[in-house]
Parts: structure tokens; sequence; C-alpha cells
């Protein structure tokens, strides 16, 4: 090779050296914003013969949630071939070490990342952390498929499954009546639920909690609830599953407020003889065995909207018209459906809609790692997408993140590390530009052959009756009581 064309090759090197290392060097900052060293974790949360740094396998195992490897084990050996690369020495040296600590000291790291994604969300979220004056928060439940083995049939699979009252199996059958094969009932399939509650201003997981597949959702949240705190002035918002007394009164006891869509499910009172005209739509939430306890009751407002063609009853807890109208009740509701896409994400383009790990305690480190990936990447985009300087749209919104594109930069960087990179691949305006094509679509996407699901009934109204002569007297006492 001559002396000119080996002079013009090693300059094109160096062209392309200093882009190299702004990339590895964007990432190694990226994990630093997310896991600054030394500030989550202390030594005495856990045992002393470890031989990793917490914040170094916490952002190793940030990075294998990264990866879209299907198997596991593949995904690890190309964290490992990252964290070489950005400096990460002190992680777990083999994947069994790995994911056995990630499930014994699954609480303790995940309780500090949830305080640190929650106060990255309102320090980057800006203007979108609060929709007009509330913090809005949506929940709802969905189910994750996993490997037919036996540690995850005892873990997650109902212990009665098919013996249950409505079960086809116990059915009454005529005499001689034998099911067929096509009819026999199959051996449950373990599932692993999933409650989530979602911040639906920002569209991030904001926190959530896995269970069995006969997990109760309402469960969840009101465990949440209990153990968590939440910013001032946040409004729940749910569907018709999250109804009933326990759970209402939680949320008012966060000193906060909800609007749950009620129907037939539901069962309230009202202190009006003419319940046709009720006043301002007030109702009283009290269960018979409240009012034997000596519970107070709950005070709600009733409220009939039109969501797109459906009219439908939505509670809630805040009285005054004024300062929560129907418009908004109706906005909010809209924006809690992102949650199903957010489910969406986690199954099609993560690829969690069945699971990986065969031992049931290494499959819940791997969903919450999912989860956890998930909002984080998610939190990233948003962190270069929202409006900074006149060169982002204005009319920008955390509608328009793209969880795949946001993914492809993530990854795409995560392979570069180390290799000669174009001038052209700048990780930080890839992650900019990850939102999804804004377009004018001109034709009804819906199919027109659309059969009705026989499993979708209308939920129905509410069911409102007048006090009875003693639950006024009941409420009498109580008020006389509080007032005194």
């Amino acid at each position: 090779m001559s002396r000119t064309k080996r002079s013009r090759r090693t300059s094109e090197v160096q062209s392309h050296k200093p882009n190299q290392i702004d990339n590895e060097q964007l990432f190694r900052d990226l994990v630093e914003f997310v896991l600054p060293e030394g500030e989550l974790f202390s030594k005495g949360e856990f045992h002393g013969n470890i031989k990793w740094v917490p914040e170094q396998l916490t952002a190793q195992a940030l990075i294998w949630s990264w990866q879209d490897s299907k198997n596991v084990t593949e995904a690890f050996d190309k964290t490992l071939e990252v964290c070489e690369h950005i400096g990460l020495a002190k992680g777990a040296a083999n994947y069994t070490r790995f994911m056995n600590s990630l499930s014994r000291y699954r609480t303790v790291i995940g309780e500090r990342l949830r305080l640190r994604l929650q106060e990255l969300a309102e320090e980057v979220g800006g203007r979108f952390f609060r929709t007009e004056r509330w913090v809005l928060i949506g929940f709802d439940g969905s189910r994750t498929t996993a490997p037919r083995t036996v540690a995850n049939e005892t873990a997650f699979c109902a212990p009665n499954y098919g013996h249950g009252i409505s079960a086809k199996s116990k059915k009454k059958k005529s005499k001689g009546f034998r099911l067929q094969r096509s009819e026999q009932r199959e051996p449950q399939t373990p599932q692993v639920w999933i409650t989530m509650m979602w911040h639906m201003g920002l569209r991030l997981p904001w926190s959530w909690r896995l269970g069995p597949s006969n997990s109760s959702e309402r469960w969840h949240v009101q465990e949440i609830l209990t153990q968590e705190n939440f910013p001032a002035k946040t409004l729940f918002c749910g569907d018709a599953g999250f109804v009933g007394y326990p759970l209402w009164k939680s949320i008012m006891e966060k000193r906060s407020d909800f609007i749950i869509r009620g129907g037939a499910n539901v069962s309230l009172l009202s202190e009006h003889a003419r319940i046709e005209r009720l006043p301002d739509g007030i109702v009283l939430c009290w269960p018979k065995d409240r009012v034997a306890a000596g519970d107070p009751p709950l005070k709600l407002r009733l409220v009939q909207v039109k969501v797109g063609k459906t009219k439908m009853w939505i509670l809630t807890s805040v009285l005054d018209r004024q300062k929560l109208t129907k418009k908004q009740i109706v906005r909010y509701y809209k924006m809690r459906w992102g949650i199903e896409i957010e489910y969406r994400g986690l199954k099609q383009t993560i690829d969690k809609h069945k699971l990986r790990c065969r031992n049931s305690q290494r499959l819940l480190a791997e969903l919450d790692w999912s989860l956890r990936g998930m909002a984080i990447a998610e939190l990233i985009a948003l962190r270069h997408q929202i409006p900074k300087n006149v060169a982002r749209p204005v009319d920008y919104t955390p509608n328009d993140r793209s969880l795949a594109k946001t993914l492809q930069a993530l990854r795409k960087c995560m392979r570069n590390l180390g290799k000669q990179a174009k001038p052209t691949d700048n990780f930080t305006k890839e992650l900019n530009q990850a939102t999804v094509q804004r377009y004018h679509n001109h034709t009804d996407k819906r199919a027109r052959y659309r059969p009705k699901n026989p499993d979708i009934k209308p939920l129905g109204d509410p069911a409102i009756r007048t006090l009875t002569d003693h639950e006024r007297k009941r409420l009498r006492k109580l008020r006389t009581k509080t007032a005194a």
C-alpha cells in the first residue's frame, strides 16, 4: 500500500473516531443520568460478601432489558459486551449470579428505582407532568403468559381452576352426555397478572404490582395506595372494574380524587326522595356492612357523559362542577385508554407476550425489568424530545413518542459501541427523532365487517335508592359526632 493511500485511510479512521467516542460517551452519560454512582443504594441493604456494585448490577440489568435477543442468556452475553465498552467492570460475572442477585434483591432495587423514576419524571416532564391542575394517574390490569413448567404452574396458576360454579365441566349435563374432545378442558396455562399505575400526561408507567393469574387488580391498587406516596392533587382514573367502598376510601384518605366508570355493578344511596332530580348528581356510597360498622358514607358525584358513541356513568369524588367539568371528565377518560397501548408495547414491541424464564422467581425478575426498561427508555426519549428550543414543534406532546424507534436507537447504539460509526449515526439525534409518523388518515381504519363480541354486555345503570329511616338516623348521628 502506498504512503498516500495509507495516510488517507488513517485520516478516515481518525475522522470517525471522535464520533465513535462521542456515542460511547453519550451512552455512558445516559446510564449515569438514570443511575448516579453511589446515590441510590447503601451498603447495609446488601450482603457483605457480594462481588458486584449495586449501581453497576442495576445498570447491567437495565441494558439487559433493552436487548432484542429471544434467549435471556444470549441477551446477557450481549450485555457483558456493552458493559465492557462503557467501563462497567463490577457487575455480575455470569448469568446465574446475575439472575440470583436480581431475584434476591428485587424488592430493594425495585423500590429505589421506582423513586428515582418518579423523581426524573417530574424533572423531565415539565409542563406535561400536570394536566391543568391534576397529576393524572390511570390504572388497569393485564396478563402475560409464562412457560409451562412445574415451578411456574405452582406459582401462577389458580388452584381451583376448572372447579368453580361457572366452569364448563361443572355444568349440569344430560344423562349419558360426554364432552367432545375439542370441548375437553386443557390444563391451565400459567400467566402473570400485571396491575399498572400509569402517568396519563407523560404516558409513562408510574408503579406496578405482579402476581398470579387469579390476582385482584383492585387489591393491587389498594396495596400501592397504602405503601406509596403520590403528588398533591392526584386524580386517579379507572374503568368499571375498580369500584367499591374500600378502594375509593383508600384514594380519598390519600387526599386524592378519582373518576371511575360505574354501572349496574354499583349500588348507591340518595338523601332525596326524588332520585331523578339529584342536586348536582350527589350520591352516597354506603354499603350495609359499613353502616353496621359505623363507618361514614362516601359522598360522590354521579355524572352521565358520552365517550364516542357510548353513554356511560362516571363517579367522581370531586363534588364541585367548576373544578372538574364534564368535558374534562370525557377528555381524561379517553386519555386513560393509552394504558392499553402501553401493554401492547410491552407484549409486542418488547416481545413479552410470553416470557422466557422457567423458574418462577427469575420470571418475575424478567417481567419486572421488562416493565422498568420500557419505562426508562420512554423517559429517556422524553428527555430529548420535550421542547427546550425552537427546533422542536410547539405542538409536541408525549403522544408523539415512539417506543419502537426509541428501542431501535438504543439497540443500534449498543451494537456500534467500539466500532467505527458513521457521522450520521448520532445517538442523540436518533432519540430526538424517535417519534411516530404524523399523517392524516382519510379512510376508516376499522374493518367493514366487525362481528359483535357476545362477551361484551352493556354495563347498565347504577342502582340508586333512597335512604331508609334506620340509615338516616345513623347518618345524623355521624354528622353530629363529626360536627362536635
